[in-house]
Protein backbone atom coordinates (compact mmCIF):
# COMPACT_ATOMS: atom_id res chain seq x y z
CA UNK A 1 0.00 0.00 0.00
CA UNK A 2 2.82 2.86 0.99
CA UNK A 3 4.45 1.78 -2.89
CA UNK A 4 1.29 2.24 -4.35
CA UNK A 5 0.78 5.74 -2.40
CA UNK A 6 4.61 7.21 -3.20
CA UNK A 7 3.52 5.87 -6.93
CA UNK A 8 0.41 8.15 -7.11
CA UNK A 9 2.30 11.54 -5.23
CA UNK A 10 5.04 11.18 -7.81
CA UNK A 11 2.94 10.48 -10.99
CA UNK A 12 -0.44 11.54 -10.22
CA UNK A 13 -2.89 14.60 -8.61
CA UNK A 14 -5.25 13.89 -5.94
CA UNK A 15 -8.53 15.53 -5.86
CA UNK A 16 -7.25 17.73 -3.39
CA UNK A 17 -4.80 19.37 -5.49
CA UNK A 18 -7.32 19.16 -8.15
CA UNK A 19 -9.99 21.24 -6.40
CA UNK A 20 -6.94 23.39 -4.85
CA UNK A 21 -5.59 24.66 -8.15
CA UNK A 22 -9.03 25.70 -9.42
CA UNK A 23 -9.25 28.18 -6.48
CA UNK A 24 -6.10 29.61 -7.41
CA UNK A 25 -6.01 29.50 -11.44
CA UNK A 26 -6.60 33.20 -13.08
CA UNK A 27 -10.16 32.06 -14.45
CA UNK A 28 -13.51 33.53 -16.05
CA UNK A 29 -16.53 31.76 -14.44
CA UNK A 30 -19.66 31.44 -16.11
CA UNK A 31 -21.41 33.10 -13.22
CA UNK A 32 -19.68 36.27 -14.03
CA UNK A 33 -19.86 36.62 -17.94
CA UNK A 34 -23.24 38.67 -18.88
CA UNK A 35 -24.69 38.90 -22.29
CA UNK A 36 -22.28 40.59 -24.57
CA UNK A 37 -19.15 40.00 -22.82
CA UNK A 38 -16.08 39.12 -24.42
CA UNK A 39 -13.87 36.89 -23.89
CA UNK A 40 -10.42 36.96 -25.76
CA UNK A 41 -8.21 33.86 -25.26
CA UNK A 42 -4.59 32.84 -26.44
CA UNK A 43 -3.71 29.37 -26.00
CA UNK A 44 -0.49 27.59 -26.92
CA UNK A 45 -1.66 27.40 -30.54
CA UNK A 46 -4.33 29.80 -31.41
CA UNK A 47 -6.12 32.36 -30.41
CA UNK A 48 -10.38 32.86 -29.94
CA UNK A 49 -12.87 35.33 -29.47
CA UNK A 50 -15.85 34.50 -27.42
CA UNK A 51 -19.05 36.50 -27.14
CA UNK A 52 -21.35 35.27 -24.34
CA UNK A 53 -25.15 35.07 -25.48
CA UNK A 54 -28.56 35.08 -24.16
CA UNK A 55 -28.82 31.70 -24.53
CA UNK A 56 -26.16 30.31 -22.71
CA UNK A 57 -24.27 29.85 -25.95
CA UNK A 58 -21.12 31.55 -27.22
CA UNK A 59 -19.92 32.95 -30.74
CA UNK A 60 -16.70 31.77 -31.25
CA UNK A 61 -14.02 32.63 -33.80
CA UNK A 62 -10.59 32.01 -34.43
CA UNK A 63 -8.58 28.56 -33.82
CA UNK A 64 -9.96 25.43 -34.91
CA UNK A 65 -13.08 27.66 -36.05
CA UNK A 66 -10.99 29.81 -38.48
CA UNK A 67 -8.96 27.14 -39.73
CA UNK A 68 -12.41 25.30 -40.95
CA UNK A 69 -14.22 27.54 -41.87
CA UNK A 70 -16.64 28.26 -39.05
CA UNK A 71 -15.94 31.38 -37.62
CA UNK A 72 -18.08 32.44 -36.14
CA UNK A 73 -19.51 29.68 -34.86
CA UNK A 74 -22.30 29.39 -32.24
CA UNK A 75 -22.04 26.72 -29.67
CA UNK A 76 -21.73 25.84 -26.05
CA UNK A 77 -18.57 25.78 -23.69
CA UNK A 78 -18.88 22.66 -21.83
CA UNK A 79 -16.21 24.07 -18.92
CA UNK A 80 -12.16 23.60 -18.66
CA UNK A 81 -10.39 20.63 -17.86
CA UNK A 82 -6.90 19.52 -17.51
CA UNK A 83 -7.47 17.24 -20.99
CA UNK A 84 -8.64 14.36 -18.55
CA UNK A 85 -12.38 13.09 -17.67
CA UNK A 86 -12.26 15.62 -15.01
CA UNK A 87 -14.03 18.78 -16.46
CA UNK A 88 -14.97 21.99 -13.82
CA UNK A 89 -18.28 23.06 -15.94
CA UNK A 90 -18.31 26.78 -14.09
CA UNK A 91 -15.44 27.78 -16.02
CA UNK A 92 -14.90 29.37 -19.29
CA UNK A 93 -11.53 29.86 -19.55
CA UNK A 94 -8.50 29.36 -16.73
CA UNK A 95 -4.89 29.72 -17.22
CA UNK A 96 -3.12 26.32 -18.08
CA UNK A 97 -6.67 24.34 -18.68
CA UNK A 98 -8.29 23.49 -21.94
CA UNK A 99 -11.58 25.03 -22.78
CA UNK A 100 -13.89 21.94 -24.52
CA UNK A 101 -16.32 22.74 -26.87
CA UNK A 102 -20.37 21.16 -26.86
CA UNK A 103 -18.59 19.67 -30.27
CA UNK A 104 -15.94 17.29 -28.09
CA UNK A 105 -13.02 20.20 -29.13
CA UNK A 106 -10.43 20.64 -26.59
CA UNK A 107 -8.36 23.51 -26.86
CA UNK A 108 -4.39 23.93 -26.45
CA UNK A 109 -3.74 24.98 -22.92
CA UNK A 110 -4.70 28.33 -22.20
CA UNK A 111 -2.32 31.45 -21.63
CA UNK A 112 -3.65 34.32 -21.72
CA UNK A 113 -7.02 35.47 -20.86
CA UNK A 114 -8.46 39.39 -21.04
CA UNK A 115 -12.23 39.98 -20.68
CA UNK A 116 -13.90 42.99 -22.19
CA UNK A 117 -17.45 43.61 -20.19
CA UNK A 118 -20.22 44.49 -22.32
CA UNK A 119 -20.75 47.92 -20.83
CA UNK A 120 -17.28 49.00 -21.20
CA UNK A 121 -18.26 48.97 -25.04
CA UNK A 122 -20.62 51.62 -25.36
Amino acid sequence: MDRLNKSAGKFGISLDSIVKQTTEIDKVQRCHLKTGDYVYVKTLNSVYVIRKREDNLYEVSGGWFDRRGLSPKVIAIRGCTWGGSIINLGIVAARGLLIEFGNNLLTSPIRKIIVIKSRQLN
